[in-house]
């Protein structure tokens, strides 16, 4: 082998193993956060006094949002698109499954929760972490709160991290899905989760 056939077979080697490493991500709408060290899951008692944890929902694409019940407009926008990304799943509707985390939990009783929950579907979850948890699932998935004093004692709003996480049927975490992403989009990367992508 001369000196020029060896740099073509040395240069398609080259050309061939860039190929097999450069296998295509997929093209999500969300923010890929495939990987991550945080946002690992919960263990919290739900809306009906069950404790709950990311493997119940085996099988199905997660989306997690934080939120509190009287949010004026981010909070039920959010679970809205969640209620739209089912209807475009169709047949896959029920694969999709809506996590509310309340930041709230002072106001937010499991009874309030679950008629909250009643207003988007019966098989969204809230769920309610009592003070002492609370910090630390927020940290744990690196969601921001804080209580802004109202005219009343009872009149306080929430400030609050507005994306939501979007985890695998296997149960790992996947996405940061931005506030007014649109159902569309949702829909779209819980398809290609849902293929294994």
């Amino acid at each position: 082998m001369n000196k020029r056939q060896w740099l073509g077979v040395l240069s398609l080697s080259v050309l061939l193993g860039l190929t097999g490493c450069g296998k295509d991500k997929p093209a999500f709408k969300g923010v890929d956060i495939t990987g991550a060290d945080y946002a690992q899951g919960w263990e919290l008692t739900d809306h009906n006094g069950q404790v709950r944890t990311l493997k119940d929902f085996a099988g199905k694409a997660v989306v997690v949002f934080f939120g509190y019940t009287q949010c004026p407009d981010v909070c039920p926008t959010a679970l809205q698109e969640m209620v739209e990304a089912k209807q475009l799943l169709g047949a896959d509707a029920d694969k999709l499954q809506g996590v509310f985390i309340t930041v709230d939990p002072e106001r937010d009783t499991p009874e309030l929760l679950k008629a909250y929950m009643a207003n988007f579907g019966p098989d969204f979850v809230a769920l309610h972490p009592t003070p002492e948890q609370l910090p630390k699932v927020t940290k744990d998935f690196k969601i921001y709160y804080k209580k802004v004093e109202g005219k009343t004692p009872t009149s306080y709003t929430m400030d609050h991290s507005a994306g939501s996480f979007t985890f695998d049927p296997q149960g790992r975490v996947r996405l940061y899905n931005r506030h007014g992403s649109g159902a569309a989009a949702l829909a779209d990367d819980v398809r290609m989760l849902l293929k294994g992508q």
